[in-house]
């Protein structure tokens, strides 16, 4: 049985280690595990950041993601992106990131924020029909950015 929940400090450490196997796995980048261990607990430190939402099979947390947030003035009210979405390897294509999803989106109604977003790496052609066969869309912006090495 699958249970989402709102994750705590002390799931700190499974957190970061997803995160280093993340990037790792989608862009081949080693990450110093201590910068992500730092970032992972200012987010808890300082809900203004964000919120951590985790998948649990058992006692065992088999998935995460983080939910941070934009402020719309077109629409008043804030929109949620999800990232740092990881998932263990053996709970893949079976439908645990769609029960986080939907999850995350009856909480976005529940609070009346205006919509969800994320970004995908191009070349990830899974995620795009996961996030696809879910709703979401790419139709009306492309993604740019700069980040300091």
């Amino acid at each position: 049985m699958l249970k989402i929940r709102k994750a705590t400090p002390g799931d700190a450490p499974s957190i970061a280690a997803f995160q280093v196997k993340m990037a790792l796995e989608t862009e081949q980048l080693s990450l110093d595990e201590p910068t992500v261990a730092m970032g992972v607990e200012a987010v808890f430190k300082d809900p203004s950041k964000g919120n951590y939402f985790l998948a649990e099979s058992g006692d065992r947390i088999v998935a995460s993601l983080l939910i941070t947030h934009e402020w719309s003035d077109w629409r008043n009210s804030d929109v949620w992106w999800i990232q740092s979405v990881y998932v263990i390897p053996g709970y893949r294509r079976q439908g645990v990131f769609k029960k986080l999803y939907t999850y995350i989106k009856d909480l976005a109604v529940e609070q009346d924020i205006a919509g969800l977003r994320l970004y995908v790496a191009t070349e990830n052609n899974r995620a795009k029909q996961t996030y696809e066969s879910l709703g979401m869309n790419s139709e009306h912006y492309a993604f740019y950015e700069w980040m300091r090495k």
